[in-house]
């Protein structure tokens, strides 16, 4: 085997033009496979950091009601049908199930009718939430300046808030909010700290402009403890949940699982009837059917550019047949001094698969190098696939074998005297 392969590697070297001229459908086959490849595995990376975040693998399961999500009548406080309520029990049941690493229950409201003041300045248009001591933790915010809350704010009923760094922008440009009193449903409350999501777990921002584009969309966001929430809101809302989860690929089954521990509360309150249901939020099925989009249409790339592969490989079965002509007499006196049919048929075929190997890795940097290119020309992301790499070196190699066999068994048949009479 080592002495066909350097017979091999001596016979592209004494010819290298020609060599390199029938491994050249191989390389531009490989190549552009591997670009491609480069291309969709990155376009799909983004696609998932755009949607869910770098490394922010939370899941929302919110309350619907019928085939829309619940809502409560902003104008005259009420709620319509008797809405389930998430005990504690239920928490714990939550925070047991496979793949969570944390999990929160909160109330929230959009603050369309303007309920949250601070002097002459309103919110309208910003989230408020009643949140757990768990929710910072779980969506990943850190106390910019101030303080979080402390266990004895929800104990006392103390009326603090937080704001996030958006809501501070929006409500107090350039003072420092922590010590001002806001109002919240026509209740005092101060605020004690001023909160920012960390990187990871915003969208994939790559440029300034993406940032400023989020940013506008953003109103912000005002917390108060959830002990607090009836005393501005004085009526039962239901809460939502977000759970943290151990891995992306997790977040699909754990949100479905957890949002059945959840519609357990319905059914124990007696109000299934009025069409409540707890439902996870499957960002992971909105990834999966972006991703397949843009796979499905990228994949006709790959089927063109495996036709430089066929290409390649009958330049590999002529390039063999013209070695087997030229080599008649070699192989006519290997077989009279007792050379057999699987000797020569090894050699030929080991020269083959060689031969398409070499021009396999050539093609393999030539497309890492393409797929950078194409980069920074196109501005679209890129991903090396090492299992594409390995694939495609392999992949070569069969094409030397499959296509070199036909002239390797020319060369194995041949009558070793016709051989040695031939000119």
């Amino acid at each position: 085997m080592f002495e066909n392969i350097r017979l091999a590697f001596q016979g592209i070297w004494s010819h290298k033009m020609r060599s390199f001229l029938t491994m050249l459908g191989i390389i531009i086959g490989i190549a552009s496979i591997i670009a491609i490849v480069s291309t969709i595995k990155g376009t799909s990376e983004q696609i998932k950091d755009n949607l869910i975040g770098s490394g922010n693998n939370t899941v929302n399961v919110t309350l619907s009601q019928g085939d829309s999500a619940y809502s409560v009548d902003y104008y005259d406080g009420s709620s319509s049908g008797s809405t389930p309520i998430l005990s504690q029990s239920l928490k714990d049941e939550v925070l047991k199930t496979d793949h969570v690493e944390n999990a929160t229950f909160f109330y929230s409201r959009t603050d369309y009718n303007s309920s949250v003041y601070y002097e002459n300045s309103s919110f309208s248009g910003g989230k408020v939430y009643g949140i757990d001591t768990n929710y910072l933790n779980t969506c990943g915010y850190q106390v910019r300046s101030g303080r979080g809350f402390v266990q004895a704010d929800y104990d006392n009923f103390r009326k603090v808030a937080l704001v996030d760094s958006y809501a501070a922008d929006t409500m107090f440009p350039g003072a420092n909010p922590v010590g001002k009193i806001i109002e919240i449903g026509s209740e005092p409350y101060t605020v004690v700290g001023v909160v920012r999501q960390s990187a990871d777990s915003l969208p994939n921002m790559d440029t300034p402009s993406d940032f400023d584009s989020y940013y506008e969309n953003v109103i912000g966001t005002v917390m108060i403890p959830n002990k607090c929430w009836p005393i501005s809101y004085k009526f039962d809302e239901p809460e939502n949940a977000i759970v943290k989860v151990d891995s992306t690929d997790n977040m699909s089954e754990t949100g479905s699982a957890v949002a059945k521990i959840l519609n357990k509360s319905i059914s124990s309150t007696g109000s299934g009837s009025s069409g409540f249901k707890y439902k996870a939020d499957d960002v992971m099925q909105r990834v999966k059917d972006l991703q397949d989009l843009s796979e499905s249409t990228n994949s006709q790339l790959i089927w063109i550019a495996s036709i430089s592969l066929l290409v390649g490989g009958i330049g590999v079965m002529n390039i063999m047949l013209v070695s087997v002509t030229e080599r008649t007499k070699e192989i006519g006196l290997k077989k009279a001094i007792g050379a057999r049919k699987k000797v020569i048929l090894g050699q030929f075929l080991t020269e083959a698969a060689v031969l398409t190997s070499v021009g396999g890795i050539i093609g393999v940097v030539l497309g890492i190098g393409l797929s950078k290119v194409v980069s920074k020309v196109a501005g679209s992301p890129t991903a090396i696939s090492v299992p594409a790499i390995i694939g495609s070196v392999v992949f070569s190699m069969l094409i030397g074998i499959i296509f070199g066999l036909l002239p390797s068994v020319k060369a194995a048949n041949l009558n070793p005297i016709d051989a040695l009479r031939s000119e």
